[in-house]
């Protein structure tokens, strides 16, 4: 056996696969807030206590713009599994005679996370549901499932995950949640490396304290709807 081939099994041998280190930081870092069964449970209370806002909430949509209820997008979660994420359709479909694309001057933000303030695309319903997060109660469906947890970091899309990886690698050590530190700090009014840092701090103070206190600032977050559009 010469050298080279040699060498390569060594490296073989000793090689870590990604995935496995990957697992193991989250092993390390694990689920320290609220248990699981508890935040379980509690999401399946609550949908059966909205459960008349979530009936109307799905009547006004349909009565104003064509298309289905509920919008499903690919989210990135724990240790890089994608999963659908609910929410509401907030938006026109593109064959609704009403659409039209937004010019680039209606965008607030440029980027990964590019915004618009005044996004042409949202219908009149959408604008009041996502001013107050209804859109996102469908996630409670995600927390039942076990894709997320009611705390956590900001479920992200595949394109954040595709191009800023090793940035948001700490968020994959645990499940995303339907609220969390960015979500009660200013949400569309941050950008994308305050979330990150949002997240991060998250991940690294995680208790069952923190969690009650992100629980307890939800509400106030969302009725005043700072950084809501």
């Amino acid at each position: 056996m010469n050298n080279l081939a040699l060498n390569r099994m060594v490296a073989m041998l000793f090689m870590v696969p990604q995935n496995v280190t990957q697992q193991s930081k989250a092993a390390r870092f694990g689920h320290k807030g609220i248990p699981v069964i508890l935040q379980q449970s509690a999401a399946a209370l609550g949908l059966l206590v909205i459960s008349p806002l979530l009936l109307l909430t799905m009547l006004f949509i349909r009565m104003e713009s064509q298309g289905p209820v509920f919008f499903t997008q690919v989210r990135v979660g724990e240790n890089g599994r994608r999963f659908h994420c609910y929410k509401f359709r907030s938006m026109y479909l593109k064959t609704d005679p009403k659409y039209r694309e937004p010019e680039p001057s209606d965008s607030d933000r440029e980027g990964v996370c590019k915004k618009y303030y005044n996004d042409p695309r949202i219908t009149r319903v959408g604008k009041f549901i996502r001013k107050y997060s209804i859109d996102e109660l469908p996630q409670l469906l995600n927390v039942l499932k076990g894709d997320m947890m009611l705390i956590g970091p900001r479920p992200h899309l595949t394109t954040e995950y595709d191009n800023y990886d090793r940035n948001i690698m700490p968020r994959l050590y645990c499940k995303p949640g339907l609220t969390g530190l960015w979500q009660v700090n200013g949400r569309a009014d941050t950008d994308f490396e305050q979330q990150l840092q949002f997240d991060k701090d998250y991940i690294q103070q995680q208790s069952i304290w923190l969690d009650i206190k992100i629980l307890l600032a939800t509400v106030p977050a969302v009725l005043g709807a700072k950084g809501a559009y």
